[in-house]
């Protein structure tokens, strides 16, 4: 009887035990549940305020007309730091260079595109985290190791076994014992392709010289200046006169007042601003040159917006002077000199080079001697400088020997008839030859 009792209570026992050992484990589970929901409920917090830190800057506005370019350089990489205005990437677009810049001072974590890459009006561009000068290395460091996560979560994961070498027992750590020698030569003959003769065909002669090619993708704008002058050969019935022009009196002029024009002025006094003038009163004399066609209709301009051909190495572009109608030799030289410096830089804007009703193009600056110019539509007229050579000419029955240059107009004959277009380039070489006619003529 008492051993019964003895066995019952025993087993009483060792249930109570099993059941509280039981519970035990689930308390313990239940801990480590709460602690790594814990965990990832602090890393998301974390991730969340570091990336509500972060700004994304999308592509600018860059004109009304323009939708769309190319985004043609990074200024800074991922990691570099960033002042306020600082300029992060260039865009390309068929008229002009649109720089981007930083909103605020930071480092940059993100590009979101890639060089040569279209991007549109409003598309995200690169991600910015704001600070002085971004995130400090610690704060790169907490990126990489959480914080907030347990510390024995680390170090399980820095300590954890690396994986074994391939082909290694994992039970035993030694290296399966290798087959048969017989199957691996079968293998070998079984992989072995069979090899087929044939005929190789005779080597073609070898070309004397480098026969190397070079492909480059044409740049935005360049596709537009291209686009721009089929457009104008087929839309616009271009016809060219020329003349010639006895430079001596403008040379003369220019060789006494160069220096007292420097001096006083700081700018040099060069012949782009004596045919600027001269085309600026013969365009009130002869205003079909002035001119441009909208529709059905003709548009006459009372003034005189002087586009200004300069070469750059992505292009040619015509910056605009402005009313050249209303200003002098020095002013014209002041402002040419301005707008060809921001030309070169890749500094000009849509207003620069919006507008234009007459261009003038020196082609002579790079030796040419004679040339044809393509009109710069709407215009309707468009003046062609060259080179300047001594030449045999008769004065008063005599041989001599004068400074000459030859000046082309190419002009639209739906709007000038030849005989405004002579009469035009003649006035021209009026003034240029005896310049003091410009000082008498009418504004």
């Amino acid at each position: 009887m008492l051993s019964k009792r003895v066995i019952a209570a025993a087993r009483s026992s060792a249930f109570l035990a099993s059941r509280n050992a039981r519970c035990r484990d689930t308390a313990v589970s239940l801990s480590k549940g709460w602690k790594v929901a814990d965990s990832q409920m602090r890393r998301a917090q974390f991730h969340s305020s570091h990336l509500l830190q972060a700004e994304t800057v999308k592509v600018p506005q860059m004109a009304e007309s323009i939708s769309e370019g190319t985004l043609r350089s990074w200024s800074k990489q991922v990691g570099d730091s960033v002042e306020a205005d600082e300029e992060v990437a260039t865009i390309e677009t068929d008229k002009i260079d649109v720089s981007v810049n930083a909103p605020k001072s930071g480092k940059i974590v993100e590009l979101l595109a890639k060089e040569e890459d279209t991007v549109s009006v409003g598309q995200d561009l690169f991600i910015i985290e704001p600070g002085e000068g971004g995130a400090s290395p610690s704060a790169q460091e907490q990126k990489k190791v959480d914080p907030e996560e347990p510390k024995d979560q680390q170090l399980d994961k820095t300590t954890s076994e690396p994986p074994a070498p391939s082909g290694v027992d994992k039970q035993s750590g030694g290296i399966p014992p290798e087959g048969p020698k017989e199957s691996k030569k079968e293998v070998k003959q079984d992989s072995k392709p069979k090899e087929v003769k044939s005929k190789a065909p005779p080597a073609a002669p070898k070309a004397p010289g480098n026969r190397g090619e070079t492909r480059v993708k044409m740049n935005r704008m360049r596709l537009r200046i291209a686009e721009r002058l089929k457009e104008s050969q087929n839309a616009a019935a271009s016809l060219t006169t020329f003349n010639e022009i006895d430079m001596s009196s403008l040379m003369e002029m220019r060789k006494k007042y160069k220096d007292e024009v420097l001096k006083e002025h700081d700018v040099k006094l060069g012949f782009m601003s004596a045919f600027a003038r001269a085309c600026a009163l013969a365009l009130k004399e002869i205003p079909a040159a002035n001119a441009s066609i909208e529709g059905d209709e003709i548009v006459y301009h009372d003034y005189v917006d002087l586009s200004v051909a300069v070469a750059t190495p992505k292009g040619l572009v015509t910056p605009v002077v402005r009313n050249a109608e209303s200003m002098g030799f020095v002013d014209i030289e002041k402002e040419i000199a301005a707008l060809g410096t921001k030309a070169r830089d890749g500094k000009l804007t849509l207003e620069d080079m919006a507008g234009g009703t007459f261009t003038i193009s020196n082609g002579g600056v790079f030796g040419s001697l004679y040339g044809t110019p393509i009109i710069n539509l709407p215009q309707s007229a468009v003046l062609g400088m060259h080179a300047i050579k001594d030449r045999p000419v008769v004065v008063n029955g005599q041989i001599v020997i004068r400074p000459i240059m030859v000046v082309a107009l190419t002009y639209d004959h739906r709007l000038l008839d030849g005989r405004e277009a002579v009469t035009f380039l003649v006035k021209v070489r009026d003034y240029i030859e005896d310049p003091r006619k410009m000082l008498l003529a009418l504004n």
